[in-house]
């Protein structure tokens, strides 16, 4: 079986873990990119009006038939990143198996409509979803807050044991 990572990354926290993911499972990985920055307005715009962005893939999404995604993107208002959307469009109704991996603030506690907003978009129940948030590495007091998970950036040393922590997390097969 082959996997594909494909990733967003809004401030290359997401693609950093999903190259090393990429490289634990000996995986290739495809980008989504825009041509230009996303303001935080535009996020908030596109979430809440449901919009799919212009986006760019690095590659083929899919060279194989039977590859298997591994979607790895942030989590935007307890939804998958609105630059996803056509990319999942394109793929809903022809993969199996996928799984879902996120890297992202956390300071409002968990993502609990997570798991339905990628079923609601692909049309099926993802084998793994594996939601990692920057809350959990900082200091528990003061609690964290958005701007203090905003801005911040993984070191090397984080990406390694995140993407530890999700390989291991992803159920066999995918």
């Amino acid at each position: 079986m082959k996997l594909v990572v494909v990733s967003y990354s809004h401030t290359g926290n997401n693609n950093a873990l999903a190259e090393k993911i990429a490289d634990r499972l000996d995986a290739r990985h495809v980008r989504i990119t825009e041509s230009k920055k996303r303001s935080i307005g535009r996020i908030a715009l596109d979430m809440l009006f449901n919009r799919a962005p212009r986006t760019e893939l690095s590659g083929e999404l899919f060279t194989d038939v039977n590859e298997v995604p591994i979607f790895v993107a942030p989590v935007w208002m307890g939804k998958a990143a609105s630059p996803l959307r056509r990319t999942f469009s394109q793929v809903r109704g022809k993969i199996g198996d996928y799984s879902f991996v996120s890297i992202s603030g956390g300071a409002d506690g968990p993502n609990t409509d997570l798991e339905a907003d990628l079923v609601a978009r692909l049309g099926k129940s993802p084998a793994t979803v594996v939601d990692l948030h920057i809350a959990n590495l900082l200091p528990p007091e003061p609690a964290p807050a958005r701007k203090d998970t905003m801005h911040y950036r993984l070191s090397q040393t984080e990406i390694d044991e995140l993407a530890e922590r999700a390989v291991e997390s992803l159920r066999p097969g995918t």
